[in-house]
């Protein structure tokens, strides 16, 4: 699929609105297209929100928003887009395969008969040392009726590692109650490196000594490094421990989509936030003692201690044949 999205900075600020400091951090807004968050005019993030159902082609290339992000130093685009391999995995996203509501299920990872659609940006604000957004974010059914309500919001900062991401996704069923369920590898926060990396150099990187990601649980992290054109750069999400318990993490494939499977219930009237962090770093994992002081500022606890372990991603088949395993 085509982007139908200019990644021209020069002509986005032109037609933009654009609010931040001068000297530090700014967002530019294309409504109903895209949202910027730029440091020295050189982007950062790029939350992509257009939606567009006059044609398939253009539905399919819209049809969930998600956050596109930069190399800390705004040179290139190393998140995904529509298209390629598995066209659903987009920069960072939010979605379950397996919704129940009101008797059936529903897939808003695949977004099958449904759509993720923002209604407005709620708010935008930018300072010298952070910029911040929430758009709203209806989640429909097939009669584009929403069966829940997001406020999503990031707040970008940078910091000495490289680029930091707060992503917080309030949740509410306005309709009926709602169970949030699927699989580690359909459903969750997740990261999507671009399409173009080299999937033989690929690693994962737990805060365990023996980590087994398709077993364990409640990892306070996860990161991965890969390398596009040559040039390697690490992610690293975090979870709060507000988060479900339980939580899973798909943190092998080696084509780098990976991230936290939480479970959650709705109840009618309700709501549930979820909570996670990322650092974008060019080049190999940031030290662990930077990892952990970002790690203890977000999530208002102790940071991990265990020894952390790198371990080469995963081929192209599973290692066991298990079925929540299939790599979609």
């Amino acid at each position: 699929m085509k982007h139908h999205f200019s990644f021209g900075l020069a002509s986005l600020l032109s037609a933009a609105v654009s609010v931040g400091a001068a000297d530090g951090l700014a967002i530019a807004d294309s409504p109903g297209q895209h949202l910027d968050v730029t440091a020295g005019g050189r982007p950062l993030v790029r939350f992509m929100y257009a939606y567009d159902p006059a044609t398939k082609e253009s539905l399919h290339d819209t049809y969930k928003p998600y956050l596109h992000v930069f190399d800390p130093t705004g040179d290139r685009l190393i998140t995904k887009g529509p298209g390629g391999q598995f066209t659903h995995h987009r920069g960072i996203f939010i979605g379950w395969n397996k919704i129940a509501f009101d008797g059936r299920s529903y897939d808003r990872w695949h977004m099958s008969g449904g759509e993720q659609v923002v209604q407005k940006i709620l708010q935008q604000a930018a300072a010298a040392d952070k910029a911040t957004f929430t758009a709203l974010v209806h989640w429909n059914d097939a009669a584009k009726e929403a069966f829940i309500v997001e406020e999503r919001t990031f707040t970008v900062r940078r910091v000495p590692a490289g680029t930091l991401i707060d992503f917080s996704a309030k949740l509410s069923a306005p309709r009926g109650d709602v169970k949030l369920d699927g699989d580690p590898e359909h459903a969750g926060i997740h990261f999507r490196p671009a399409g173009e990396l080299d999937k033989s150099k690929t690693r994962y990187h737990f805060p365990a000594e023996r980590p087994n990601a398709h077993k364990d649980t409640d990892y306070p992290w996860a990161g991965e490094t890969f390398t596009l054109g040559g040039a390697a750069y690490s992610v690293v999400e975090m979870s709060h421990p507000k988060n479900p318990a339980g939580t899973r993490w798909s943190a092998y494939r080696d084509y780098g989509r990976f991230g936290a499977f939480p479970v959650a219930e709705l109840k009618q009237g309700g709501a549930f936030t979820f909570n996670y962090r990322f650092l974008i770093a060019n080049g190999g994992l940031p030290a662990t003692p930077a990892i952990n002081q970002l790690y203890t500022e977000f999530a208002g606890a102790s940071a991990p201690t265990a020894k952390v372990t790198t371990l080469p991603a995963e081929g192209a088949r599973p290692a066991a044949p298990k079925k929540t395993d299939a790599r979609k």
